[in-house]
């Protein structure tokens, strides 16, 4: 059966294709901004707002592509007080949420929908708990020289992968969750449905 990553995510692509799976990409096309606000004026919570658009964009490729298996992911970040994090729209704004983050816990909620047939079929969804030690304005200002723009498409500003490794105090949970994908449930669903040998 034809697997197909509805998400532009580079991080994503990656894990899968360094795990084995054969995937094609397809971008979903939808408004994540839009999806968000109509969510949070219903009061869903963060874990459920990151399964809602994962299945947006599973639904949105599946119904151009019924008889593949269509995999939609999102991830939220949600502060210590429940706010929610978007992507920085420029330095400045990512300044200020690596301020609002510093010195506190913040969870990571990474969802990840199949569909089938424009029918949702499975979902996943796991946190992780990250530790942001307290951040100097000089250690901001260094880390943005050197990770804007590339953190741009980053929720939460950082490439664990990479120097966003230096954020943290400690970390729970997977780190292919932080990563932005449950991908151990993902890779067990995959072998149930025949795509991968089990």
């Amino acid at each position: 059966m034809r697997l197909i990553l509805a998400s532009g995510s580079s991080a994503r692509r990656t894990m899968l294709s360094d795990a084995g799976v054969a995937f094609d990409v397809e971008r979903p096309n939808v408004d994540e901004d839009a999806a968000k606000a109509a969510l949070a004026a219903t009061g869903t919570y963060p874990r459920d707002t990151a399964d809602a658009l994962a299945q947006l964009k599973a639904l949105r490729v599946s119904q151009r592509a019924p008889a593949a298996l269509v995999l939609g992911s999102d991830s939220i970040v949600e502060l210590a007080d429940g706010t929610l994090l978007d992507k920085p729209e420029s330095r400045e704004d990512a300044c200020d949420h690596l301020r609002r983050m510093s010195g506190t816990r913040v969870r990571l909620h990474s969802a990840a929908v199949m569909a089938l047939g424009s029918q949702p079929v499975w979902r996943h969804v796991d946190t992780a708990t990250l530790h942001v030690r307290a951040l100097s304005a000089d250690f901001i200002t260094r880390y943005l020289d050197a990770e804007w723009p590339a953190i741009a498409a980053c929720v939460g500003c950082f490439r664990i992968e990479g120097p966003g490794v230096q954020l943290f105090a400690a970390v729970e949970g997977s780190h292919f969750t932080i990563l932005g994908l449950p991908l151990l449930p993902v890779l067990d669903y995959l072998r149930t449905r025949g795509v991968l040998t089990s």
